[in-house]
């Protein structure tokens, strides 16, 4: 019963760090990568589908994304999709692919950049701690319902805290790497 409850708490707690590092990697640096393209939705035969879904995402150098559309009619519509997405991008189309030139990031903007970056590890931590009062209310109703000793209880709330702290510094740790890259020229 304890170990179920530890190997909950550890599981939900890997899920809040890999949705920060996905949070994070949506943070646009001044370099390019082709993952950031990928929560921009394009019209396709009227369903809405990401751009992966119309042609091939990649990169021509280490500033510009390039996206190879499989079929002619899409560029336009890729293009007017990138332009329209909230990442402030200016795609053009050189006539059979959409290229995504990255601008260069500005102080300010890196610093405000930061701060989004902190807000989002301010996230993940809670979302640690939540996890790490749910399994302590847990060990709690077991100690309740007799079904573990004060002891057992103790020991496992001593092995959740060490797990929470563990996981926060993971999250310092990705933090820390956005940070230093964010303020790279």
């Amino acid at each position: 019963m304890i170990n179920d409850v530890r190997n909950t708490a550890e599981q939900k707690m890997q899920k809040a760090l890999e949705v920060l590092k996905s949070n994070l990697g949506k943070v646009r640096t001044g370099r390019a990568h082709a993952g950031l393209l990928d929560q921009v939705m394009v019209e396709y035969y009227g369903n809405m589908v990401p751009i992966s879904q119309v042609g091939n995402v990649g990169l021509a150098d280490a500033r510009t994304i390039t996206v190879q559309v499989w079929e002619k009619p899409m560029l336009a519509k890729v293009e007017k999709a990138i332009r329209d997405s909230d990442l402030g991008l200016n795609p053009s189309n050189s006539g059979d692919m959409v290229r995504v030139p990255m601008p260069p990031l500005t102080e300010e903007r890196r610093k405000d950049l930061i701060k989004v970056v902190r807000g989002e590890g301010e996230d993940a931590k809670v979302s640690v701690r939540n996890v790490r009062r749910d399994a302590n209310d847990q060990l709690k109703k077991l100690l309740k319902d007799k079904e573990i000793g004060e002891d057992e209880e103790r020991r496992a709330q001593d092995d959740i805290q060490k797990l929470t702290d563990k996981y926060v510094a993971e999250v310092d740790k990705a933090l820390q790497a956005k940070e230093v890259d964010l303020m790279a020229i």
